[in-house]
């Protein structure tokens, strides 16, 4: 599940072109590569405008938070997770995106607008990987993971940019994700440590 972003990756990659991990939906890691444009939106579906106390568990509304362990490199993390938005992009903008515009025949881009806040546990010194454990799903399968297509989109943060994060603290972290063009039921799921099982799910049926 985790797919963690190493700055070795990032200091390869041309200026505007970035090599990108794809996750096949519901499948295995393939590559492929997009530029660093996030992608503009069909729909957005708007998060509840009154914030939900925090879950534990089960399916939540837009922007409603979740609370969950991850274990950072230095020490276990407590967050509270929600997903704010999710936007999905159209063919011909997707077809931007990746090198081979063939690959993306049928498909589509979809990023989530995720915010993380520090609960507690330690200093998050650099890097956080929270993020990696941010899934997104069309119609019950998982997409595929596009690595750095969302970083430079507006209201998305940088992880490589993320220092010294202490409780209290949020940071919204993008990902996006190739979903089948004109699914109709899309999720967010976020797990943690010990959630495998029971991840904490964001239903966004308006997105597609």
């Amino acid at each position: 599940m985790l797919h963690k972003k190493t700055a070795l990756l990032r200091a390869a990659a041309p200026v505007a072109v970035l090599a990108l991990a794809v996750t096949a939906c519901g499948g295995h890691k393939k590559t492929a590569s997009a530029t660093d444009d996030a992608p503009r939106t069909e729909k957005v579906p708007k998060a509840e405008k009154e914030s939900s106390p925090p879950a534990d568990s089960g399916e939540l509304k837009p922007g409603q938070g979740g609370t969950g362990k991850f274990k950072e490199e230095n020490g276990t993390i407590t967050y509270e997770v929600a997903a704010q938005k999710l936007q999905v992009s159209t063919e011909a903008e997707t077809r931007k995106l990746v090198s081979d515009p063939k690959r993306a025949k049928g498909l589509v881009a979809a990023t989530a607008w995720v915010k993380y806040t520090h609960k507690g546990g330690g200093v998050v010194k650099q890097s956080p990987d929270v993020a990696d454990e941010s899934e997104i799903y069309a119609d019950g399968q998982r997409g595929g993971l596009l690595i750095g297509a969302a970083e430079d989109g507006r209201g998305c943060e940088d992880t490589f940019d993320i220092e010294n994060w202490k409780a209290g603290q949020s940071h919204t972290i993008c990902q996006t994700y190739m979903i089948p063009k004109g699914a109709k039921s899309l999720e967010v799921h976020w797990a943690g440590e010990g959630r495998s099982g029971s991840p904490l799910i964001w239903k966004f049926d308006d997105a597609g």
